[in-house]
């Protein structure tokens, strides 16, 4: 076991070093982020199963806070709302809960952020072109390659590896990141 724990941490270790190579796109999320939000636009976030607790997290730590106290930043975790998820679900299928709610929420100018570690999801890819068609931004968190996801999106992290659980621990590495340099960004802490 014990192997096995050290095999583990050295291959997450890898992975997080690897993000050192992508600092130029974090910045860039950041910065359109920071962007958006000072022009009166919100952030929506969405994924699947451990992408969609990492939406809500991220959207926590908008809405509440990341570092210090300050004002509630306007950020949707588009997994939760469990009556509109079922509801577009039953009547239209899976593929469209999060894009149903990206045209009713949505605004030129939003940011969305799509989480997904494969890219292939499609109710994940759904809501990008979504995005695209309200006229709003979209950035991607993703791994595996990339999937079809990073064509669909303007800004794209595609973390190096194929291990889905490494995948995740970076996407919210970078979630963090994201809410740190928003916060840094508008000068609220």
């Amino acid at each position: 076991m014990n192997q096995r724990i050290e095999n583990y941490l050295s291959e997450h270790i890898a992975v997080i070093e690897a993000l050192s190579g992508e600092i130029e796109t974090i910045t860039a999320m950041i910065n359109l982020c920071t962007e958006r939000l000072k022009a009166g636009n919100k952030i929506m976030i969405c994924g699947n199963g451990g992408s969609a607790g990492d939406a809500q997290h991220i959207a926590a730590e908008l809405i509440g806070r990341f570092v210090g106290d300050r004002r509630a930043l306007p950020a949707i975790a588009l997994t939760t709302d469990t009556s509109a998820l079922t509801a577009i679900a039953n009547d239209y299928g899976y593929n469209a809960v999060f894009s149903r709610q990206v045209e009713g929420l949505g605004r030129p100018g939003d940011v969305l952020l799509s989480i997904s570690t494969s890219g292939n999801s499609e109710s994940v890819n759904a809501a990008s072109r979504a995005a695209k068609a309200q006229g709003m931004h979209s950035m991607a968190l993703i791994g595996k390659g990339g999937g079809s996801l990073q064509t669909l999106v303007d800004l794209a992290l595609v973390v190096p590896s194929a291990v889905t659980a490494h995948i995740q621990e970076c996407h919210i590495v970078v979630g963090h990141l994201l809410c740190d340099g928003i916060e840094q960004g508008l000068e609220l802490v």
